[in-house]
């Protein structure tokens, strides 16, 4: 709904409504106070009229006249006639006859001098009684009750107005101090906006805000690191490829051209290498920081096009490269990253196992603690224990490492691993003798 005007202000609107709640309740209070007293007043005056027409039985004195009471008469609350049964009035106590000849016994209501009359109509020796009344004389008592009941709520009405701006400010003086907390913040401040003091409702947006900053500088943190990583690992590509291109011009004779441009290719390759690793670090972390949606993964399935996609590697080393178990499982993911994850992980195995080696991916549901596991191990050298907790970090190489590359492939296992909550182990393999890789998915 649109609100015009001041009405988008929150504490103009709870101001407006609560306002019309007070006046809507006291003209509520008003009506039913109405209806209540007309209702007692009708019975009250019935029962006065019912004993008037009782004292009346016994009969009239003689002097009684047709004439009636006289003018001066004529504001009696009560209006009196008496009826002979031939429909002769014997008495009357208004000037002229107000209640019809033939009446009704019982009460009944008539219409007479442009009001409405309450009449009790009585036959008692051989007379008709009959008592009215001015309905008007009623509605005015219960209307005086009325007003007298509501006027206090109009007299309060001012103080009820203060009561409730101040309630409304005091209760919405919270939200002012986040908003000025954030108004007065420097663009690049991200820290959290403090929840001490805020209403449950306000409470899980203020949470939210800080979540949302939380996630914007983890995503300015990873925009800093990678421009960091790239600008100081991009350097030594590039420098070894202009020199590669100062060879290639000095080069004199066919052989050392040939020399030369197979390195200024290697290198090259290099280069593209550690570039799109950058940039598929730079995409995780990102997604990380983003929090996208999950979805059920075949991880099996994913296992087996890793395999597939490296065997072409692994047969120019003769490595007995397959899935030693690959169970029907699933995990909460993301289908691009758990891929990247396991092309990682198996090019690193294929990459540091020598000639006739050993590649085993297995994919299983884990017998202590649930979840799945991925284990991925090799007849390489292994890694030292020391290396073990370094070799995640970026750009780190073990010293004895005998396979080129820009130690980027497991800090891209770990960004990922992390998305997901994953745990990471390394180990020596206990069938194949090298490193043994687990990652452990929760349940």
């Amino acid at each position: 709904m649109r609100w015009p005007g001041v009405m988008h202000s929150l504490r103009a609107r709870l101001l407006v409504f609560l306002l019309a709640a007070i006046v809507l309740a006291g003209g509520i209070q008003a009506l039913v106070t109405y209806r209540t007293v007309l209702r007692e007043a009708d019975a009250i005056f019935d029962y006065h009229m019912q004993q008037m027409a009782l004292s009346l039985r016994a009969g009239l004195p003689p002097s009684a006249a047709v004439s009636g009471l006289g003018p001066s008469d004529q504001n009696f609350e009560f209006v009196v006639q008496v009826w002979t049964q031939d429909g002769q009035r014997i008495f009357e106590s208004a000037d002229e006859a107000l209640l019809p000849q033939l009446a009704v016994l019982g009460f009944a209501e008539v219409n007479a001098r442009g009001t409405t009359y309450r009449v009790l109509s009585m036959q008692a020796r051989g007379l008709v009684i009959q008592v009215a009344q001015d309905m008007a004389a009623r509605r005015q008592m219960a209307g005086g009750l009325a007003l007298r009941t509501v006027a206090p709520i109009a007299l309060m009405a001012p103080l009820l107005m203060l009561v409730v701006w101040w309630v409304v400010s005091g209760s919405l003086a919270p939200v002012a101090r986040v908003r000025s907390q954030v108004a007065s913040r420097q663009p690049d401040d991200l820290s959290p906006v403090g929840e001490e003091g805020l209403p449950e409702e306000v409470r899980p947006l203020v949470a939210e805000l800080n979540l949302l900053f939380d996630r914007v500088r983890r995503a300015f943190d990873a925009q800093k690191h990678f421009v960091a990583d790239a600008a100081h690992e991009l350097r030594s590509p590039l420098a070894a490829l202009k020199l590669q291109v100062q060879l290639l011009r000095r080069a004199g004779d066919p052989a050392a051209h040939e020399q030369a441009v197979q390195r200024l290719a290697a290198g090259i390759d290099r280069a593209t290498r550690l570039v799109e690793q950058l940039l598929t670090l730079a995409r995780n972390e990102a997604h990380a920081a983003a929090g996208g949606t999950a979805a059920p993964v075949d991880l099996a399935m994913l296992a087996r096009e890793a395999v597939a996609d490296a065997v072409a590697a692994a047969e120019t080393k003769h490595i007995d490269l397959g899935l030693a178990r690959a169970d029907a499982v699933s995990v909460e993911g993301h289908i691009d990253a758990l891929r990247i994850l396991l092309r990682n992980l198996v090019d690193n195995a294929v990459k540091y196992t020598p000639q006739n080696g050993r590649v085993d991916v297995t994919v299983q549901q884990a017998q202590e603690g649930g979840g799945v596991l991925l284990v991925v191990e090799d007849s390489g050298p292994g890694l030292e224990e020391a290396d073990r907790l370094r070799v995640w970090d970026r750009f780190f190489r073990a010293a004895d490492a005998s396979a080129p590359g820009s130690g980027l492939g497991l800090a891209i296992v770990r960004s990922v691993a992390e998305l997901h909550g994953a745990e990471l182990q390394l180990d020596r393999s206990a069938t194949l003798g090298g490193l043994r890789v687990r990652v452990r998915f929760p349940g």
